[in-house]
């Protein structure tokens, strides 16, 4: 990964829940060609150990380790795993999230129509497990492993945690209530954190991605044959001043800033929208 600029995170313990997904594996490379020793945490050991092992490859220290993030007691053997042989965590990035199809309705907009279609999911027929099961993700998901890490940051130097919003927070899509509604938890909760934690010293900022092409979305944004956009991705590459999708490596900047006191050490509560202008544009 070629790094838009470098900050000196030498001898430093990063966390990175969700860490074998694209854009979370994207942030924990980038971390180690700073020097930083990296736990990378996801639900599959094997996607975390795959993400770990190409940091090793490229010289850099990692180690993969299997975590839900539902689950304190989980989380907990992860963080004594870390602490084992990393050290104490000085920087946390709860990057675990996503959504759920039973929490999507078909269509954007309810129409008379749709109440008399059969076997279309509206908004009258979103499941509540789903629904919850969302929420939990996106902001237990992320209140839990601040729980369990930053314990270890209390009362030491330029520890930091970074949550990972979304673009949804701030303008809900349509089709996807319980992922826009948690996303914008998590943008709250970070604002809220913030201020909890600023008299023992630890900043905590959430980065907003726009869109970028995941693991998760790729089938709603590509079509699985041709490779061409969807309707929807056309809709959304539309609707974003810069005319694409963004490139994983795009958040690294931002990441990076965020990371490193020197570049943000007044920088607390912030969320940080990196979407190519697509909250700016007004649609005409």
């Amino acid at each position: 990964m070629v790094l838009p600029f470098r900050i000196d995170m030498t001898g430093k313990t990063v966390v990175v829940t969700g860490g074998g997904g694209v854009l979370c594996a994207g942030f924990a490379r980038a971390l180690a060609e700073c020097g930083a020793n990296i736990a990378v945490l996801d639900l599959r050991l094997e996607a975390a150990e795959r993400t770990a092992q190409t940091i090793r490859d490229n010289g850099g220290k990692a180690t993969g380790l299997a975590a839900n993030v539902l689950d304190r007691a989980s989380l907990q053997a992860a963080a004594d795993k870390t602490l084992e042989i990393f050290g104490p965590c000085d920087l946390l990035i709860n990057g675990a999230g996503g959504n759920h199809p039973k929490g999507t309705t078909d269509d954007e907009f309810l129409t008379v129509a749709d109440m008399e279609t059969s076997g279309l999911t509206t908004f009258f027929d979103l499941d509540p497990d789903s629904i919850g099961f969302v929420f939990n993700l996106n902001f237990l998901g992320t209140l839990l492993p601040t729980q369990v890490f930053a314990r270890q940051m209390i009362g030491r130097e330029g520890c930091a945690v970074i949550n990972i919003s979304s673009m949804n927070a701030f303008r809900p899509l349509t089709k996807i209530p319980a992922y826009s509604g948690a996303k914008a938890a998590v943008s709250n909760f970070t604002q809220w954190l913030a201020v909890h934690f600023a008299k023992v010293g630890i900043r905590v900022n959430a980065l907003a991605p726009g869109f970028f092409v995941t693991q998760q979305n790729r089938a709603l944004l590509l079509d699985e044959t041709t490779g061409e956009y969807t309707p929807r991705a056309r809709k959304i590459v539309e609707h974003t001043p810069m005319g694409r999708f963004g490139e994983a490596e795009e958040l690294v900047g931002a990441l990076l800033f965020l990371a490193s006191k020197e570049a943000s050490g007044f920088v607390n509560g912030i969320v940080l929208p990196v979407d190519g202008g697509f909250a700016a544009y007004s649609g005409v």
